[in-house]
Order: C-alpha cells, then structure tokens, then sequence
C-alpha cells in the first residue's frame, strides 16, 4: 500500500508540467505583482520537487501520505514567503530548505511523540504493578496515598498516571469485545437494557 501511493501520487503528477528555469522566473516575477495564478502555477510546477524531497524522509518513522503533505504545505508557504524576500535569494534553493526544515521538524516531532508515549506506557505498567503488589500487602485496595508513598511520588503525579491509564483503556475499549475487557482487573461491565414500557 506503502509503494502504491508513492506511485499512484508520481501517476498524478505525470499530468503536471514542471516548470522551466524561464517560466519560473517569469511566474515569479507575477507573483510578486500580484498575480494569484502565477503563484498556483509556482506552487504546481514544484510538487513533483516537494515529492522528491518527502521521499528522502521516508522510512524515519512518518507515513509517506503524512511526509508529502507536510512537503507539499511547506512548498506553499515557502512560496507565499519568497514575495516578500530579496530578488538575490534562490528560489529553488529557499524553497529546498524550506520544505527539508519542515520535514526535519515533523521527524522530530514523530520522535518525541513516541518516546512520550512509552514512558507514559511504562509509568501505568509500574503504578499497576505496584498496586496489586500493595494490595496482597494489605488485603485491600491500596489508596492513591499509599501508591503515591510507595512510588516516592506525589499524590497529583499518581492521579495524572491513573487519568493516562483511564484515557487509554476508553479509547481502546471501542474496539474490544466486551468479554475480553471484561477479564481485565478491576473492570465490571454492566450492560444495560432499555425499559419495557
């Protein structure tokens, strides 16, 4: 599916005329006079250029669709940027680190993403751990105070964990089957019938 977008997008973009070293510079200079056509003409004759560059990213750990529209977003804003810039910047070339800064921003951003979410993963496997451990202890249920002692951690830093842990099991309870989330500790699910009237 990966290889068929990339390929049904370059299919697209067959259909596209990129634009000549000339016609650039022309549309160019339209653009900076106002001309609104000259710069979808600008933008369209680059996405081919905004494609090839998405590709060079691909496999850092974002979707190829995510990378191209990420290229294809900084391509526009890179060329609405270049109307107020000096005629002595390279279009090309500012348009190129435009697009690679956005792609390096959104590969980042991917990253922390990631790494925020297993150690938020870790964090509720530690908390659950330690509170069926606290409750063999004690014979009961420990509260958020034990937990929040027993894990040198305040009281709202175990709440935050819970909430992070309650959050979760609702986004995935939509797709699991009720038997299966039903056998989870601590979990009863009550299914209920409409009245009779």
């Amino acid at each position: 599916m990966h290889d068929d977008f990339y390929q049904m997008y370059l299919n697209e973009m067959e259909e596209i005329k990129p634009c000549s070293g000339e016609e650039q510079k022309d549309l160019i200079q339209k653009m900076k006079d106002g001309n609104e056509s000259a710069k979808s003409r600008l933008v369209e004759g680059n996405l081919r250029i905004a494609l090839e560059y998405a590709k060079e990213y691909d496999g850092k750990g974002v979707l190829l669709t995510d990378l191209v529209q990420e290229a294809n977003m900084a391509l526009v804003i890179a060329v609405d940027d270049y109307i107020g810039l000096d005629d002595m910047i390279d279009f090309d070339s500012f348009v190129r680190d435009h697009i690679r800064k956005a792609l390096d921003d959104l590969i980042e951003e991917e990253k922390f993403a990631d790494q925020t979410e297993e150690e938020l993963a870790a964090r509720v496997n530690v908390l659950q751990t330690v509170s069926q451990m606290l409750a063999k202890e004690l014979g009961r249920e420990a509260t958020i105070e034990e937990l929040a002692a027993k894990m040198k951690m305040s009281v709202d830093e175990i709440k935050g964990i819970m909430k992070i842990a309650i959050d979760a099991m609702s986004m995935n309870a939509e797709n699991m089957d009720l038997d299966v989330l039903s056998e989870a500790e601590g979990i009863e699910i009550i299914e209920t019938q409409d009245e009779e009237e």
